[in-house]
């Protein structure tokens, strides 16, 4: 994934990949059934959509000059409503996830903690081997965590902070709960602790080895902040993401929802930024 500086800090940017596009024939079908005017149509898949139905056809048309007039002339943006994209999101921040909350029409499936934490987990776990509040302790703690690559700012001295605020939270929280190892490590891998109890690397290594406990982020997600990696899925119709672009891709946003944008942007066909995008119209 890229890497760039801003504000001196260097952060990565996320990566999109479009997985699916719904194509613009629904989208024109609606349209023309509202005014009864198939056979106006410049496809012909459209024209004859109600004596043959080829969806194939009316699935892959690349233009369609009545969607660009209800779009651009009327501003009848309900019927774009109809086509969709779906967009595979790697290593976008929590902050940005929170953003996207706001965008009310659009469906999203994001990259749980509450699942996927269990490697921090068993990294302080293995850790405390070392004594609780050691020197040895946090530096083992902080090298396995740099490994995981959970962070959106890179710059090794911010993620030394960062980390080392996740180390302090999991020792108050150890020190606070006498059923802290229960919350953390699967039953099955309980008996790890006591056989690997002279050796952090050794523990390490078998509690990743062993099941993962589920849920294990209902104890320990507090832990986390903006900076956390997630990834999700997510997809708009086309006129929510036009909304979403006019939004978020402009100066005004925040700089890593304007990356995000961007990188959707870039990946969104262009039949579909005609009909959304000032830019692209007419092109």
């Amino acid at each position: 994934m890229e890497k760039v500086k801003k504000y001196n800090i260097e952060y990565e940017k996320p990566k999109v990949t479009l997985l699916q596009e719904s194509g613009l024939g629904v989208a024109e079908i609606a349209a023309r059934t509202c005014y009864d005017s198939f056979e106006n149509s410049e496809n012909e898949s459209i024209k004859n959509a109600m004596q043959k139905m080829d969806r194939d056809a009316i699935n892959s048309i690349e233009n369609s000059q009545l969607l660009s007039n209800l779009a651009w002339v009327h501003h009848h943006h309900s019927i774009i409503e109809h086509a969709t994209l779906s967009f595979l999101v790697e290593g976008t921040s929590r902050g940005v996830l929170q953003e996207h909350a706001r965008h009310r029409l659009q469906a999203i499936s994001v990259r749980s903690t509450r699942y996927t934490m269990s490697s921090v987990i068993n990294a302080f776990v293995a850790s405390t081997t070392l004594g609780i509040e050691s020197q040895e302790s946090f530096k083992f703690f902080l090298e396995k965590l740099l490994n995981l690559n959970l962070f959106v700012i890179t710059d090794p001295e911010y993620l030394t902070i960062e980390i080392r605020a996740i180390y302090d939270k999991l020792v108050f929280q150890y020190k606070r709960d006498s059923d802290f190892i229960l919350n953390a490590v699967a039953k099955s891998s309980l008996p790890f602790i006591e056989e690997h109890k002279e050796s952090a690397e050794e523990l390490f290594r078998a509690l990743e080895s062993g099941k993962k406990k589920r849920n294990v982020g209902d104890a320990f997600k507090h832990i986390v902040s903006d900076n956390w990696k997630v990834d999700m899925v997510i997809t708009f119709n086309i006129r929510s993401l036009k909304n979403y672009f006019e939004l978020r891709a402009s100066g005004a946003a925040w700089f890593q929802i304007q990356w995000l944008a961007q990188e959707m942007k870039r990946v969104t066909p262009l039949k579909y930024l005609r009909l959304i995008s000032k830019e692209h119209k007419g092109v």
